[in-house]
């Protein structure tokens, strides 16, 4: 797919990109991408600051020159299970230092790491298993179960079982055999026996019997895959999204542009994010390595166990998703901490409400600050300057090496005016290389180089985007276009409500009607008629939602952001009479962000 811009036969109101002034002092407007493999980064740092942690794991350290010859001698034992390159292999893992010595080990080999999330069922993960043609499985213990019913039918033929116990410091391994009640409920946390006769080889045993390490297998990084990860499958099955090296390699030059406060060598990344999301991925790992930065690896998010890393790894990067921030805020504990060694903080994935982002910064004294990607664009595309030019309610500015445009949602050939609402496309070396084996949907998305992300935003006259809502969530009411979040964040100014989502659903007359669904706060109550009334007070009568629905707890993927195709998918259960002709018929529905 070609990465020149397309040239257009009116004047392009965004090709002088107007975003740049605002640029914080000293960010290039572009960077220059190295064509080597995403291997290459780990190698320089291993080459540069050998002796210096590069993972940190409930506080055994582990090397940059170790990691390295982890990641060697892992891709040894890989080739001799028959990978090579091009073939795929599937890590469902948490967080976890296996988790990033085989991602280098895959690329090393030139293979493609397939992302799957170990919560995964075995029909989902069957899926991405069958749909990759993955020949190998690198899974942690807890989910050897699942990926054994998920495996009949697939391509697996080697399964490589990881135990989160075996990279604990040795005292704390120790202290796991204790006929303890605590030492009992960590050790059926961390350990997960496998059943007699598991077709599974052991990682640690792998690693023993590895017949050494192999050199750096040829890559083209502008066409090679590094990476195949299953966007949110909003539009039927997940989709695989194929990233390069290049991709990779760009996206985290990019990122380390936009912070000019980084000092390379010196940084400390926590991972908090699951790292087999490209969010994750990219965020923590990828740049968090071309940093020579220390990864502090959780394999969950627990509040205590956040704030217990950051008292004694003192990082000073945390990328996270607004829910994230919230829930260290809230926690009861928070004060006794000391947060100060954080700098820098890039939310994403969903709305950074302002409050959250006032209280955290003067919490940690650091910057928190929106930024936008997808799946699809490795994934950032867009931040706020992390100085005094950061705009909350906005998802920032374009990175370096990055165009935008708005153009017309219906007629997608038209470019809109700056200030006018449409859709989002983004232009960029960070953009994917379509989707695997699906290229009828690559050519949707990808058009002449530019990527349509479905989402409906505006820009401002300096360059600023505010996201408004995603194309499929928009509800068309008897003409009207309605925006979901717009909505949400009005019901959401009641003392009553914790959390609101608001969909379109099938109406014969109006062709689409508004339903909201509504998590109340604990120990609250409230009625529909009182939200009624409510957002009548704050909504033009067209707006406010006709069908209002009751939850304890709204559908979330796996970093926290409400899956609004679930209520929709719950609507047409309850109501099949109606039909489901109405929101989840566009083909760029609801891809990942």
């Amino acid at each position: 797919m070609s990465q020149t811009a397309p040239s257009t036969a009116v004047p392009d109101p965004y090709a002088d990109r107007p975003w740049l002034r605002f640029y914080a002092a000293g960010v290039p407007t572009d960077v220059t991408v190295p064509d080597v493999p995403v291997t290459r980064l780990l190698d320089d740092a291993a080459a540069a600051y050998g002796d210096r942690a590069a993972l940190v794991f409930f506080g055994r350290k582990t090397s940059y020159r170790q990691l390295r010859r982890d990641a060697d001698r892992l891709a040894g034992a890989l080739r001799a299970l028959g990978v090579r390159k091009g073939d795929r292999v599937a890590l469902v893992l948490p967080n976890c230092p296996a988790a990033i010595t085989a991602f280098f080990a895959i690329t090393r080999l030139g293979a493609v790491m397939v992302a799957c999330n170990p919560l995964y069922t075995d029909s989902e993960l069957r899926h991405q298993l069958t749909d990759s043609g993955a020949k190998v499985a690198i899974v942690f213990d807890g989910a050897y179960a699942t990926l054994d019913a998920a495996r009949p039918g697939t391509a697996v033929e080697h399964v490589v079982s990881v135990c989160l116990a075996d990279f604990l410091p040795s005292l704390k391994r120790k202290l796991l055999d204790l006929p303890l009640g605590a030492a009992r409920e960590k050790r059926e946390r961390l350990i997960t026996p496998l059943p007699p006769g598991a077709r599974a080889v052991p990682y640690t045993e792998l690693m023993e019997t590895s017949p050494g390490p192999v050199e750096q297998e040829f890559v083209e990084p502008s066409e090679d895959l590094a990476v195949l990860q299953y966007t949110g499958g909003t539009t039927g099955r997940p989709k695989g999204a194929m990233l390069t090296h290049r991709n990779l390699v760009a996206n985290a030059h990019q990122v380390q542009a936009w912070d000019q406060g980084i000092k390379v060598g010196r940084e400390s990344v926590l991972c908090v994010l699951p790292l087999f999301h490209v969010y994750g991925l990219m965020l923590c790992v990828v740049t968090g390595v071309l940093l020579a930065g220390t990864l502090v690896l959780l394999p969950t998010f627990d509040p205590e166990l956040v704030l217990d890393a950051i008292k004694h790894e003192r990082p000073t990067v945390f990328p996270g998703v607004p829910p994230i921030y919230s829930k260290l805020l809230e926690h009861p504990k928070i004060g006794k901490y000391d947060l100060r060694s954080i700098r820098t903080c890039i939310s994403g994935a969903m709305r950074l409400p302002v409050e959250t982002i006032d209280a955290f910064q003067a919490a940690t004294g650091g910057r928190l600050a929106e930024g936008y990607g997808m799946t699809e664009s490795s994934p950032v595309t867009l931040a706020n300057p992390l100085n005094a030019n950061s705009r909350p309610g906005t998802i920032g500015l374009p990175l370096p090496n990055t165009h935008v445009k708005i153009v017309d949602e219906f007629r997608q050939d038209r470019v809109l005016p700056i200030g006018a609402a449409g859709e989002l496309v983004v232009f960029g070396p960070q953009l994917f290389k379509g989707y695997w084996n699906q290229q009828d949907e690559t050519n949707l998305a990808l058009r002449n180089g530019w990527l349509y992300t479905g989402d409906i935003g505006v820009m401002s006259p300096d360059g600023y985007v505010t996201l408004i809502d995603r194309k499929r969530d928009v509800v068309i009411a008897s003409g009207f276009s309605i925006y979901p979040s717009e909505i949400e964040d009005v019901l959401r100014e009641h003392p009553a409500v914790y959390d609101a989502a608001v969909i379109g659903v099938p109406d014969p007359y109006r062709g689409e009607t508004v339903k909201a669904v509504i998590q109340l706060a604990e120990g609250m109550s409230a009625t529909a008629a009182e939200l009624d009334v409510f957002a009548h007070q704050h909504l033009a009568p067209y707006k406010v939602p006709k069908l209002i629905a009751f939850r304890d707890d709204l559908p979330r993927n796996m970093i926290g952001k409400v899956l609004r195709r679930v209520l929709r998918e719950e609507h047409a259960a309850e109501h099949p009479e109606v039909g489901d002709e109405g929101p989840g018929q566009d083909p760029f529905a609801d891809y990942k962000r």
